[in-house]
């Protein structure tokens, strides 16, 4: 206890507050706890992702480890150039990794092997192959709906993509690739200008 008298006053008499210890086994526990809390958080928040077949070559290669960012799409829409994960519309095998070329409301044509977009050549700068083949990229037109996306691997002659199942929906798109963690020498964000050196994905051939 502790009394203060301030002068000319009657004496106050007050209690200090108790601190309570938490013993060092509770400690332990509330600690792994938030741990696995966070984990699970970013899991669900930023699930990591491996590649496995050559549709999105030269700009991503097989066994290349990708963070996804869930949090871009449930906070915003995909637009044109995101590298999105998403879940392919005919059929239920496992997600797929494209780049997004058309967004709601974009005419989307192959014309003599070239992607236009509202009657306006793309510019794809994340390309090394020669565009794709007449058998793999005919003449076609896709008229985006609301709610309806167009993806494509970067490597046209060797993906499965919108050209085959057509547009994606929207509430298939899981989220946004963001950045490569593995290998290290390739770490590092998605969204930098490609060196547009296909040795990059594969790495015995840059002694030929």
């Amino acid at each position: 206890m502790n009394t203060n008298t301030p002068a000319g006053d009657t004496p106050v008499t007050y209690r200090r507050p108790r601190l309570r210890r938490i013993g060092a086994l509770r400690e332990l526990l509330n600690s792994v706890f938030f741990i696995a809390a966070a984990l699970i958080i970013s899991e669900l928040a930023f699930p990591r992702s491996s590649i496995s077949g050559p549709s999105m070559e030269p700009t991503l290669c097989t066994g290349q480890h990708l963070l996804i960012s869930r949090l871009d799409y449930l906070f915003g829409e995909p637009r044109h150039g995101d590298i999105a994960v998403f879940d392919p519309p005919d059929s239920a095998e496992d997600m797929l990794i494209k780049r997004v070329i058309g967004v709601p409301g974009d005419l989307i044509e192959i014309r003599d092997r070239e992607v236009y977009r509202n009657g306006e050549k793309l510019d794809e700068p994340y390309f090394y192959y020669a565009p794709c083949s007449l058998g793999m990229c005919p003449d076609r037109t896709w008229q985006l709906k609301e709610g309806e996306y167009f993806l494509a691997g970067d490597n046209r002659n060797h993906s499965r993509d919108s050209r085959a199942f057509g547009a994606v929906p929207r509430d298939q798109i899981v989220g946004k690739a963001l950045f490569r963690y593995f290998p290290l020498d390739r770490i590092g964000s998605l969204y930098v200008p490609n060196t547009g050196d296909v040795r990059e994905c594969f790495p015995d051939e840059s002694e030929n």
